[in-house]
């Protein structure tokens, strides 16, 4: 069954293994994300290597994603690992302490002080501990606290609001994403930026580190912080795609807030021809049981028809106990949901103006398939752009993009509704377009007297290219 929805997993410790990989991947997964907030250089260096082999397997390309740490901002380490707070007790955060206990912790951001001011309320792991700041002297942040429970070492901060100051790119990012770029990765997730700026930066040292795989990643920005809300646009602007980061945006947000914010970041980046993944406790029961929750299979559903390109999947599969299971339900979901899906074809069309040829032929194809009712639509493409451009516009007609381009192939296997192959395409514009054809009905997707709709640009091989359309009946002289 086709699946227009792409599935982003990341791999961990109960998903390293070529075996595991290779079930994952046959069970649909797409895209594998790489979290540098936990390993080494080595540990993403063979789990690369890993993906590429089984990807090889399996017979088809897999995109690996970097996702950068960013300024996690953590308490410190305590002398017993963890400590107890009670509701109505006050208690220290102090940049200069070593050592946590009951009455104080560290603090990994020592400017966070500098940041607070008497009133300002902190959440802390996930917003399960509420503290309310009382004042803050030199390195010392004073607080009552309001809602109590388990604390442990290292445990995430953010202030409600949003609203600190640390850099969305750390020193240890920079050094990640020199290892990314000579790991060859398709996708960089830039975490916490705050605007465009941060944006720009992380392409800037990208491009500084160079590719030695002649592959460019496309920026991806996770939408995390309260601040990033007003600037989404010219982050969209500066950037190849977004993440909605449910997790820490919630905290910031408030949990109420990010379901409508969802919708509009999906809508917003679809608009700017941008693609979008959805994350964060997509199928979290999942990390310790067989089946999902109700909730969490509409959560899936419902980003689906929201109109995300990817669902992505975070501790399920990188440390639970049912990886593979994982991807299989969250892929008969994705499916399930695409059934139900009405196509705003003609109504998106209603005020758009094309000025670029090749867009103007990406559309048209989407148009016409249709309304003809096309079995498929067949884009000969070197960038992908026409395939990205087609994915913004939801209808049931597959799209297959073809290109002799590894990385192009990499990277349409994030957009929606695009199945990306590999095509060697010669030189002479009917002997690639017949060749397009047989690859496309060699896989099962389209059969004798199927019509598709074929987009190609002339002269071949120039990205940015295309601009003619071709409907054929396969089989039949064309």
């Amino acid at each position: 069954m086709h699946r227009a929805t792409k599935i982003v997993a990341t791999i961990g410790p109960a998903s390293s293994t070529p075996e595991i990989l290779l079930q994952m991947i046959r069970a649909g997964l797409d895209v594998v994300r790489l979290n540098f907030s936990h390993g080494t250089a080595d540990d993403h260096r063979q789990r690369a290597e890993f993906v590429r082999e089984a990807a090889r397997q399996a017979g088809r390309e897999v995109a690996i994603m970097a996702d950068l740490q960013g300024p996690k901002i953590r308490v410190g380490k305590f002398e017993n690992g963890k400590i107890m707070l009670v509701a109505g007790e006050s208690f220290v955060l102090d940049a200069e302490c070593e050592l946590g206990n009951e009455q104080r912790a560290g603090l990994d951001y020592k400017d966070l002080p500098r940041d607070l001011k008497p009133g300002d309320v902190l959440l802390l792991n996930d917003g399960l501990i509420v503290l309310d700041v009382t004042r803050v002297i030199g390195s010392e942040i004073h607080t009552t606290v309001k809602i109590g429970g388990e604390l442990s070492n290292n445990k995430g901060i953010n202030r409600q609001g949003g609203g600190l100051s640390a850099p969305a790119l750390t020193a240890k990012d920079m050094e990640d994403i020199r290892t990314a770029m000579s790991l060859g990765v398709d996708f960089v997730a830039v975490s916490f930026p705050k605007n465009a700026t941060d944006m720009e930066m992380a392409r800037q040292l990208a491009n500084i580190a160079g590719a030695p795989y002649g592959i460019k990643p496309k920026m991806i920005a996770k939408i995390e912080r309260a601040e990033a809300i007003p600037a989404l646009q010219g982050i969209l602007d500066a950037s190849d795609g977004i993440m909605v980061a449910r997790g820490d945006l919630a905290v910031e947000v408030g949990n109420a807030a990010v379901p409508a914010l969802q919708k509009r970041m999906i809508r917003m980046a679809r608009e700017s021809n941008k693609f979008v993944i959805t994350a964060t406790q997509m199928m979290e029961s999942m990390i310790y049981a067989p089946v999902p929750t109700r909730a969490e299979v509409s959560d899936v559903a419902n980003a689906v028809l929201d109109g995300t390109d990817a669902v992505m999947l975070s501790a399920e599969s990188a440390a639970g106990k049912y990886p593979v299971q994982t991807i299989e339900t969250m892929a008969a979901i994705c499916v399930e949901a695409e059934k139900s899906e009405q196509s705003e074809l003609d109504k998106d069309f209603l005020d758009r103006t094309f000025t670029r040829i090749d867009q103007s032929i990406a559309m048209g194809a989407l148009f016409t398939a249709f309304h003809l009712g096309a079995k498929a639509i067949v884009a000969l493409t070197e960038s992908g752009s026409t395939a990205l451009w087609m994915s913004r516009h939801w209808t049931h007609v597959p799209i297959f993009a073809l290109t002799p381009r590894v990385g192009s192939e990499r990277a349409m296997a994030i957009y929606r509704n695009v199945t990306s192959l590999h095509l060697d395409t010669s030189s002479d514009r009917d002997t690639a377009l017949q060749q397009a054809l047989e690859t496309v009905v060699s896989k099962g997707y389209a059969s004798h007297g199927d019509m598709v709709v074929l987009t190609v640009g002339e002269p071949m091989g120039q990205a940015g290219g295309t601009n003619t359309l071709k409907i054929v009946r396969v089989g039949e002289p064309y």
